[in-house]
């Protein structure tokens, strides 16, 4: 008797199933089983489209039986899954045995029975474990997929909880000049394991993958030392109980090895097989996308590295350090950039900016600024002038252009003999002055439009002095706002940054900046705000070697200065000032008398921006031990009218700023000047 004839008697139907196109071919039993229309009596069965099979299957069931079947083909054995026939409404009607069996794994149609079982079969997998492995592949599927580089997707498959598998390590080995090589291990078997790289033609398990596609399960010691003698004893030192082995199989074809060791034997039930075939999909893939775009990252790296300067000039009595770093994701290509420049007057131009874009025409406009830019100073142009005419040029460079760019820019020129500056900036961040005790100060300086919004725009030149031990920081928004964090809370992070880098080379502390915004450190500092920005940071510090004025004891010079200039058509600036002042006095003894002065200061700044029409000139001097401090506030105008007691009316809403300095500073008074006057006041820290 053929088994066409025994297997309708006994209520089984057979079927096929065709991984070329999904077609499903059913006799008469099987799909009256599946509740599908009886095939005509003349043909052998009916041949339905997948869609059909899905409609009448539980969406779980349909997902574990693709699921075995793909693991059938792979490991040429057999696939058997229970699942629920269901009504349009989702009613179960009965359960199925569903067996199938590939002839080997370039087979593209698979044959197999189906036969009604009224009771779940003892190896069925629970529910809520069906449940909780499908949650976890989708799980672990994201989390592959997000891993931006292949160190990260190592990493990340590295900590995945295998459902009902614990590891006791894994490695990951790849194919490189016909030898199997490791690249990553995790977890202590791996850690304390050799591996050699291995001939493709060595008998061992993982060359077997590498050679056949195939997968290798040892379930016990016994089996690994009698298939494998040639390997078992640096097995058998690991004191490991079992193995899995599976292929990674790359875009190109190559086969890479996954390999997996438990100290508990471990039979690798269907289900858990099931499970590590597709993480070993998943990871290839990733794998394939990570490598991709590690290359592409490389690629770009070179490019953007090649338009920046090389070595940074040395130059007498100024120290001068630069980083950049690319931190996007994506073609990591972007329009941030810096210079230093060596001028004909023998001063040092030190330029930063950002062109709008993170894309390849970002990276052209900026190399073809920076080359202008560079012209332009090298020509002997005052920084003003070098800005105004590098707008007029990225202006006209953008006409006609479906896409212009604009670009923000800091221009910075310095004598390194006396440190005095010139700073003309075209819409970027201000520069940070970082005192020599390590306390950071933003430095607020008037500035312009972006560069080629306008073609002939201003940029007025804010002078500055950089004293002897201090260091001005000129940076992109990369450096404060990744990682989650605003304006405010990145310099706070820059800040402890600075604090704790006192006293060391500027190469450490450009290395302490860059960690602790892009590198490990970044996890200490977490931003407030869940959207997390990861752009590129281009980066220069300049310190004034200069000899340090010494106290009398020899130790380091405990004066603070501050000199900043308030335009009459920037008054914003003046709670930028305030700010200036406070963080200059963050570790004053007494908060009441540090508000006392951030007031007084305040105040003698409304009286110059309400009464003159000139800028005020500020400069605030920070001497003495601490504890024992004197603060000297001093803010200079051009105009002629002295202060002077007044006595307003209790609904006046001026004329109390000499009461105000007599109640707040421990002295006050007035120094003439050639052209205006300016008016200081003092405060103690022991008063």
């Amino acid at each position: 008797m053929h088994p066409e004839e025994v297997l309708p008697a006994v209520d089984t139907g057979v079927w096929s199933w065709s991984t070329a196109d999904g077609a499903v071919t059913l006799d008469a039993v099987a799909a009256e089983l599946l509740g599908l229309p009886s095939p005509d009596p003349a043909t052998a069965g009916i041949r339905t489209a997948p869609a059909d099979l899905r409609a009448r299957i539980h969406g779980l069931d349909y997902v574990g039986l693709t699921g075995a079947a793909d693991l059938a083909r792979i490991e040429g054995t057999f696939a058997e899954a229970t699942v629920r026939v269901v009504d349009p409404d989702g009613a179960v009607l009965r359960r199925l045995r569903v067996r199938l069996r590939f002839g080997d794994p370039q087979a593209r149609t698979a044959s197999g029975t189906v036969q009604e079982v009224t009771e779940p079969a003892l190896g069925d997998v629970p529910r809520e474990r069906q449940l909780s492995r499908e949650a976890f592949l989708l799980d672990a599927g994201r989390a592959l997929a997000e891993a931006p580089s292949t160190d990260a997707v190592l990493r990340t498959a590295a900590a995945l909880a295998l459902p009902g598998l614990t590891p006791a390590g894994q490695a990951v080995l790849v194919q490189e000049d016909d030898h199997l090589r490791i690249i990553s291990r995790h977890g202590s078997w791996a850690q304390r394991t050799d591996f050699p790289p291995l001939p493709l033609a060595t008998v061992a398990p993982s060359c077997e993958v590498a050679r056949t596609g195939k997968p290798v399960y040892l379930v016990s010691r016994e089996e690994f030392r009698r298939r494998f003698p040639a390997v078992w004893d640096p097995a058998e030192r690991a004191g490991m109980n079992s193995w899995a082995y599976l292929p990674l199989t790359t875009r190109d074809g190559v086969r890479d090895v996954w390999v997996l060791a438990f100290r508990e034997e471990t039979a690798f039930a269907p289900e858990e097989r099931t499970v590590l075939a597709t993480v070993a999909r998943m990871l290839s893939q990733a794998l394939d996308r990570a490598q991709a775009h590690d290359s592409e990252r490389e690629s770009a790296d070179e490019l953007q590295s090649s338009m920046m300067p090389g070595d940074l000039p040395a130059v007498e009595g100024l120290a001068l350090v630069a980083r950049y770093v690319p931190t996007g994701t994506g073609l990591s290509i972007g329009g941030d950039w810096y210079d230093v420049i060596e001028l004909p007057t023998g001063k040092i131009a030190v330029v930063i900016g950002d062109v709008q874009g993170h894309d390849v025409r970002a990276a052209r406009v900026m190399s073809q600024l920076r080359i202008a830019i560079r012209a332009y100073a090298s020509e002997g142009h005052d920084p003003e002038v070098v800005l105004r005419r590098a707008s007029r040029f990225l202006h006209r460079l953008g006409e006609g252009e479906a896409d212009e760019r604009f670009a923000t820019c800091l221009y910075l020129e310095i004598d390194p003999a006396t440190g005095a500056m010139a700073v003309a900036r075209a819409g970027h961040l201000d520069p940070v002055l970082t005192l020599a005790d390590g306390t950071m100060l933003i430095h607020p300086t008037e500035g312009g439009l972006p560069l080629g919004i306008e073609e002939d725009p201003d940029y007025p030149v804010t002078p500055h002095v950089l004293a002897a031990g201090e260091t001005m920081m000129l940076c992109t928004d990369g450096l404060a706002e990744n990682g989650g964090h605003d304006l405010y809370t990145g310099q706070e992070r820059l800040q402890r940054a600075f604090h704790d880098t006192v006293g060391k080379p500027l190469e450490a502390v450009a290395d302490a900046l860059v960690d602790v915004v892009a590198g490990p450190g970044a996890d200490r500092y977490p931003g407030p705000h869940s959207h997390h920005s990861d752009d590129d940071i281009a980066l220069v510090l300049l310190r004034a070697d200069r000899a340090r004025a010494q106290g009398e004891d020899g130790g380091r010079d405990s004066a603070r200065r501050l000199k900043l200039v308030v335009p009459q058509d920037e008054r914003e600036r003046i709670a930028d000032t305030r700010g200036k002042l406070r963080g200059m006095l963050h570790d004053w003894q007494h908060p009441d008398s540090r508000d006392a002065a951030v007031l007084a200061l305040s105040e003698l700044l409304a009286n110059v921006m309400l009464h003159t029409g000139g800028p005020a000139e500020v400069r605030a001097d920070l001497t003495g031990p601490p504890g024992h401090r004197l603060l000297r506030l001093a803010v200079a105008d051009t105009g002629a009218a002295l202060p002077h007691r007044r006595h307003p009316g209790e609904l006046a809403s001026s004329g109390r700023g000499v009461l105000l300095l007599d109640e707040l500073a421990g002295s006050w008074g007035v120094e003439p000047r050639g052209e205006g006057k300016a008016v200081w006041c003092e405060f103690r820290e022991d008063a």
